[in-house]
C-alpha cells in the first residue's frame, strides 16, 4: 500500500499564534500533526493536543511527554538521558575542565513511545511489529 503525503508547514513564534496556525492547517486539509522540538510548543502542549483532538488528528511529538499527555506517539531523544549527560559536563567544568576541551556528544538514546489509547480513540490500528519496536507502549 502506498500513501501520498503532502506537507503543510506552519511556523509559530509566540503562543498567541498557535490557534491561528492550527486553523490554517485545518483549512489546508491537514490530517495529522507532527510537532518539532520547541520550548514554546512544549509549554503549550496541552492546548495543542486539545486543538488537534478537535480536528481528530493524530499527533507525533519529539519527547515522551507528548504521548503521555495524549499524542499518538513520539520519536526523539530521551530527555532524562540528555540531562544526565549535561550534568556530567557541568561537573567536569566546575572541577576546572575547559569547556572547549570537552568532546561534543550526540544523543545516545532515541526512543519511540506509542499511545494505544489515543490510537483507539482515533480509530487507528498500530501494527504489532511497530508496537514491538517501541521503547514504551501506553495502554
Amino acid at each position: 500500500m502506498q500513501y501520498k503525503v503532502k506537507e503543510i508547514y506552519e511556523e509559530v513564534a509566540r503562543p498567541a499564534e498557535i490557534d491561528a496556525a492550527i486553523s490554517r492547517l485545518a483549512d489546508g486539509g491537514a490530517q495529522a500533526l507532527v510537532v518539532i522540538a520547541s520550548a514554546i510548543l512544549v509549554f503549550e502542549r496541552q492546548r495543542i493536543l486539545r486543538l488537534a483532538a478537535a480536528q481528530r488528528w493524530p499527533v507525533i511529538g519529539w519527547s515522551r511527554e507528548w504521548p503521555a499527555d495524549g499524542a499518538l506517539m513520539s520519536y526523539g531523544v530521551n530527555t532524562l538521558d540528555s540531562l544526565r549527560r549535561a550534568a556530567f559536563y557541568i561537573d567536569k567544568i566546575l572541577k576546572g575542565a575547559n569547556p572547549g576541551d570537552l568532546p561534543v556528544e550526540q544523543p545516545s538514546k532515541i526512543e519511540l513511545i506509542i499511545n494505544l489509547k489515543t490510537a483507539k480513540a482515533l480509530g487507528l490500528d498500530v501494527p504489532l511489529h511497530l508496537q514491538q519496536l517501541a521503547d514504551e507502549v501506553i495502554e
